[in-house]
């Protein structure tokens, strides 16, 4: 899972990303309107954490107002320091799904990021499946033949959104794009080192291999 932050005060945005990270979330952040609109707008995200006051020609309300009119329909988290009825309303109709009063609780607020996530997918999403390999989102246990497989954070994230994508080839730039942060110094031979470390965990012999290298174009996950 890919989560933006727009927050222009630090000290907050740099916790919750930490906090983020150690729920195996990749994270970005955005400390002022302009450049959160940029990023909002162009890359893939699964949940948007939004200050309501930031710096900039848009503030929280106008991302979001200007995100659902471009039908981008990213579950989203409204922060405010504005407690009041109508502060809380005007978010909510700008197209924000949640929203969080300033001071909160980190864990209330990493309980309110999932279940944006759990409501923005279906049921049948909660535990993902391809053959005899299973994947709870909501306990990240990953299991293959019945047996638990021990995965890193990275490789977790790297084997949900395979799985998510089953049957579909991602380039290693969609793959970049999407488990490791924006500002993360990586390259194509650090997906192809982490897809073989998660073979070596998902397709041990003698089971059928799931993760398929698509010369010339990146990988798939297929039963």
């Amino acid at each position: 899972m890919r989560v933006l932050i727009i927050e222009d005060e630090r000290k907050i945005a740099n916790a919750l990303k930490k906090a983020l990270q150690r729920e195996s979330y990749a994270v970005d952040v955005s400390y002022d309107g302009d450049d959160g609109w940029t990023m909002a707008s162009t890359e893939p995200y699964d949940v948007m954490i939004i200050d309501r006051m930031i710096p900039g020609t848009y503030d929280g309300v106008a991302i979001i107002r200007k995100l659902r009119n471009a039908e981008i329909h990213t579950p989203i988290l409204l922060l405010t320091a504005l407690g009041t009825i109508s502060d809380k309303t005007t978010g909510l109709d700008a197209g924000a799904d949640d929203y969080l009063v300033k001071p909160f609780a980190l864990e209330e607020l990493l309980a309110r990021v999932r279940a944006l996530v759990r409501r923005s997918k279906t049921t049948d999403e909660i535990v993902l499946t391809a053959g005899d390999l299973s994947l709870n989102t909501s306990t990240f246990v990953a299991t293959r033949a019945d047996k638990q497989l021990t995965l890193t954070q990275k490789e977790y994230s790297l084997l949900e959104y395979l799985m998510r994508n089953q049957g579909r080839i991602l380039s290693k730039e969609m793959i970049m794009n999407h488990v490791w942060d924006y500002d993360a110094t990586i390259l194509p031979n650090t997906v192809e080192a982490h897809i073989k470390y998660l073979r070596k965990k998902i397709d041990k012999k003698p089971l059928t291999p799931l993760i398929h290298t698509v010369r010339g174009f990146g990988y798939k996950l297929e039963v």
